[in-house]
């Protein structure tokens, strides 16, 4: 796996929301098993955004700890991009532009306000596609 290493705040999210139980685990393996032994976190570049596709806990985790720099990964999955577009787009309105900014609210708010919001989305893009 070919990783480099980028500024944490450089990266831009794209979600709203940090579980605080994963984080509280993430945070947990980090400290019991090394920081080198973390997966490097998925990023992909769409025009000139840099941003996390997965990992947002881990990466909140490393900025909590006060790693200024993280191991990345580009993306080679082809994922929906027009949805992690949408939901950019909803990071930049809640001005949230770098990890740090994340919300941290507990594992039901998570699964009610970030989750559900996802699967709603996915609905309504499929649907206006006709994929459904």
């Amino acid at each position: 796996m070919n990783y480099f290493y980028l500024d944490i705040d450089k990266v831009m999210p794209s979600q709203l929301y940090i579980s605080k139980e994963k984080l509280k685990n993430v945070i947990k393996y980090i400290r019991n098993n090394g920081v080198n032994n973390i997966e490097p976190i998925p990023v992909k570049q769409i025009d000139n955004i840099i941003f996390y596709t997965d990992g947002h806990t881990r990466a909140f985790a490393l900025w909590k700890m006060g790693f200024k720099k993280i191991k990345v990964v580009w993306e080679t999955e082809e994922l929906d991009w027009e949805l992690y577009l949408i939901c950019i787009n909803w990071c930049k309105n809640e001005k949230i532009s770098n990890i740090s900014h994340l919300k941290i609210i507990s594992h039901n708010q998570y699964k009610k306000w970030w989750i559900k919001r996802c699967k709603d989305l996915c609905k309504q893009l499929y649907s206006s596609r006709n994929m459904c």
